[in-house]
């Protein structure tokens, strides 16, 4: 079993930076790949970003392309997500993932542990 909890998030302006920690605990993700899905208030999860077992690849949604940064620390079983030029819509409940296998993926149910949530306020 694979506990997940995420912290970083919260009140930023918009323009403004947030990083996203996701710790992993019970067991080694190292060999997994790992992602960051967000869901605002009345709409679906969505996904933000995923990257590989190794940390080689990363996979990101279009609208974060070239703000987000995902990244990984195998060591200390922790996954990072550097959010630059935040925007009013990336006001959500971020979520960080783990998924069954080694290789990046957007699909929901490839990830089998999911965290809490960590709540991102972008003001305008």
């Amino acid at each position: 079993q694979v506990q997940l909890v995420e912290s970083g998030g919260g009140l930023v302006q918009a323009g403004g930076s947030l990083r996203l920690s996701c710790a992993a605990s019970g067991r080694t993700v190292s060999s997994y790949a790992m992602g960051w899905f967000r869901q605002a208030p009345g709409k679906e999860r969505e996904f933000v970003a995923a990257i590989s077992w190794s940390g080689d690849s990363t996979l990101y949604a279009d609208s974060v392309k070239g703000r987000f940064t995902f990244s990984r620390v195998n060591a200390k079983n922790t996954v990072y997500l550097q959010m630059d030029s935040l925007k009013p819509e990336d006001t959500a409940a971020y979520y960080c993932a783990a998924a069954r296998g080694p290789l990046v993926t957007t699909r929901t149910y490839e990830y089998d542990y999911w965290g809490q949530g960590t709540q991102v306020t972008v003001s305008s």
